[in-house]
């Protein structure tokens, strides 16, 4: 339903400009910076009452918000339920009303946390972000399944080939996948290739470790080690890195089209989020026209040289 099909299109306008927005915006991160101060022991003894006034204040714009909302709906003030933000919103202020008995106190912490959340819904980019990822979930899922086959992979050798020399990285399958994990995230991994390059007995272990695990062998294997895990890290970092990016840009696409169609259908013009086709063709045009007076330009400086 467009704004004009209201029974307020102005109250519709004005819960929907970038003014009201803003100052929403302004109110969420003042509740976060009073999640925030309410972490502090002391400033609960000293400003307690305060901030429990401000936090019933911040409460309640965000109360009138919805409702300010619902209205602009009329008269099908449910269709403000059909927006998956709108739920959301209306969710986490309804969890703030609860009726919290004194036991419960960690779930009103939580619902109030949770209102910066809120931020998600109102910025359009964050909105997109959110609904990229989300219709990312199902390429990210076989993009997890191809990381784990690496992982166990490398795992089941790294145990055959380097739990002699350095059991308490490679000793069993589990230790060998938490050590990969940890070269994969790049946290000093090279000391876990130097151990096995080196051999244990000379990098890696302190005497008193050697003597925790009698079944060491101290073996050092420069080649092995450096192909292994250079190759673990291209493979694991970059490699998987890239293909959850090239995901979540495939999920940016599709959400921002979804988007565009959304607000052609309901009349709204231009997307919010800006139109990125029309601005890739007149980029396009841009460059034929550059193109083209390159063109004119060597043709007239040929002129110039054949008449001199």
């Amino acid at each position: 339903m467009s704004r004009e099909e209201r029974a307020f299109p102005q109250l519709a306008r004005f819960v929907e400009s970038p003014g009201f927005t803003g100052g929403i915006v302004g109110v969420i991160l003042a509740a976060a910076v009073l999640v925030g101060l309410e972490t502090s022991p002391a400033m609960l003894e000293r400003h307690g009452a305060l901030l429990h006034v401000l936090d019933t204040i911040v409460l309640w714009i965000f109360a009138a918000e919805a409702l300010l909302k619902i209205v602009s709906f009329f008269p099908r003030p449910l269709d403000y339920f059909k927006e998956p933000w709108n739920v959301f919103d209306f969710t986490i202020v309804a969890i703030c009303f609860l009726p919290f008995d004194a036991e419960y106190v960690a779930v009103l912490r939580l619902a109030r946390v949770l209102r910066v959340l809120r931020l998600l819904s109102v910025v359009p980019r964050l909105q997109l972000l959110v609904g990229a990822l989300l219709k990312s979930i199902p390429s990210m899922f076989y993009v997890t399944v191809l990381l784990f086959i690496l992982f166990y992979i490398y795992a089941v050798l790294g145990a055959m080939l380097f739990g002699g020399n350095d059991p308490m990285h490679y000793g069993t399958l589990g230790d060998s996948l938490l050590s990969l994990f940890r070269v994969v995230t790049l946290e000093d991994w090279t000391d876990v290739m130097y151990i096995n390059m080196y051999g244990a007995d000379q990098y890696g272990y302190s005497p008193e470790q050697l003597a925790r695990y009698p079944q060491i062998q101290p073996a050092a294997a420069p080649l092995t080690s450096v192909v292994f895990h250079v190759s673990f890290v291209l493979f694991g970092t970059m490699i998987m890195l890239n293909l959850f990016i090239g995901v979540i840009m495939t999920g940016m696409q599709e959400a921002q089209e979804e988007t565009d169609a959304l607000v052609r259908e309901r009349g709204g013009g231009a997307s919010p989020l800006g139109d990125y086709s029309a601005v890739v063709e007149e980029m396009r045009e841009l460059e034929e026209h550059v193109e083209a007076l390159r063109v004119k330009l060597g043709r007239m400086r040929t002129r110039g040289e054949g008449g001199r």
